[in-house]
C-alpha cells in the first residue's frame, strides 16, 4: 500500500489517476473489503489521529475521507474526489497549513491536514467545502478537538448533510436504506464524470 507520510504542503490534482494505475492492487479492479476490514480501518484512523494530535500540540487536525457506498472504497471515482478535496483544503487553508499527509489505502483515500487555524474556524471552512464544492457531497471532512472528538456541524450553525439522491437527511436515508446501491453509484459516477470533463 502507498502511504506518503507527512510532507511539505504541496499536491497536484493532475496526478489523481496515476496513483490508481500504479497501486500494487490495481490489477484487482474491484478491491472489495470486508466489514471487519472497514471497522479495523476506522480504529486505525482514530489511533493515527490521536498520534498526530499528541505529536503536534496546539495545532488543529483536519481529516478528509471519501464517501463511497458499497464494499469497494478505493477506485478511480474515490481518488478523483479525494484529490479534489485535498486541493480544496489547500486553497481554504493556504498559508496556514503546517503539514499534510495522504494515505492511499484499499479501505479508502485519507488526508490529514495540520493547521494553525482554530478548530471552530476550521470546521466552518470544512463545512463550506462540503456544501459548496461540486464534489463536496462525496467528502467527509472532520475537524478534531484536542481529545480527538470530531466537532459537530451544529457547533458552527450548519444543518445535517443532505442526501445525494433526494436532498433529505443523509443519515436517515442511509439508516432506512431509502436508495439502492445502484442509484447511489450512478449518481456518484455522474458527479465525477461532470467534474473530470470540466477540469
Amino acid at each position: 500500500m502507498k502511504d506518503e507520510g507527512l510532507y511539505p504542503f504541496e499536491s497536484e490534482l493532475a496526478n489523481k489517476l496515476s496513483s490508481f494505475i500504479f497501486h500494487p492492487s490495481s490489477k484487482n479492479k474491484r478491491m472489495e473489503i470486508t466489514l471487519e476490514e472497514l471497522l479495523k480501518s476506522r480504529d486505525e484512523r482514530h489511533e493515527h489521529q490521536m498520534a498526530l494530535l499528541k505529536e503536534h500540540p496546539g495545532l488543529t487536525l483536519v481529516c478528509l475521507t471519501v464517501v463511497m457506498p458499497g464494499s469497494v472504497k478505493r477506485n478511480v471515482q474515490s481518488l478523483v474526489a479525494g484529490h479534489a478535496g485535498l486541493d480544496a483544503l489547500r486553497e481554504r487553508f493556504a498559508g496556514e497549513t503546517v503539514a499534510v499527509e495522504e494515505r492511499d489505502l484499499d479501505t479508502g483515500y485519507e488526508v490529514y491536514l495540520l493547521t494553525s487555524v482554530p478548530p471552530l474556524e476550521a470546521k466552518k471552512r470544512a463545512c463550506e467545502i462540503e456544501e459548496q464544492h461540486e464534489l463536496g457531497r462525496l467528502l467527509d471532512i472532520d475537524v478534531l478537538d484536542e481529545q480527538g472528538v470530531p466537532l459537530s456541524r451544529a457547533l458552527v450553525g450548519r444543518d445535517a448533510r443532505r442526501c445525494l439522491i433526494c436532498e433529505g437527511d443523509a443519515r436517515c436515508c442511509m439508516r432506512s436504506h431509502a436508495h439502492t446501491l445502484e442509484e447511489l453509484q450512478t449518481r456518484i459516477n455522474e458527479m465525477i464524470d461532470a467534474y473530470v470533463q470540466r477540469i
